[in-house]
């Protein structure tokens, strides 16, 4: 089940050339930042592109560790992410994608000299075809 919040442990390791940052319940969920600034809204990114990919894989998301359990070495903080999941879902369902068609060039022609939007008439197209009056995501 989809949650709105998510807050997970995350360890910033520090270096002489910036922060790297990883998440201990979630391998491969891993970034990096020049100073606490930009290292932080790095995690923050990180977390909700991470979860959301497991959201849409259907992936179990796992509870996030207890402060108790985890210890920070030496050159390490232990910092708690929170994401509101939300406006990134929003913001991920509305993004562009771009995809490849194929049509005659003797109707390509045709649509240039009348200045057709194809990607207006794509989604309009795939959408009646669907039988989709608006964005179900919004």
């Amino acid at each position: 089940m989809k949650k709105d919040r998510y807050v997970f442990p995350a360890n910033f390791n520090y270096a002489d050339d910036g922060i790297s940052i990883t998440f201990p319940d979630l391998p491969g969920c891993i970034t990096c930042g020049t100073d606490d600034d930009e290292a932080f809204t790095m995690a923050k990114e990180a977390l909700a592109l991470h979860l959301f990919g497991m959201e849409e894989d259907k992936e179990i998301i796992p509870s996030p560790s207890s402060p108790k359990q985890l210890k920070a070495a030496e050159n390490q903080a232990l910092i708690f992410i929170e994401v509101w999941m939300p406006p990134f879902r929003q913001e991920m369902q509305n993004q562009a994608v771009k995809k490849t068609l194929t049509i005659p060039r003797w109707l390509d022609t045709v649509a240039k000299e009348h200045k057709v939007n194809y990607s207006y008439i794509l989604q309009e197209a795939i959408k009646d075809h669907l039988g989709i009056q608006r964005d179900p995501h919004n």
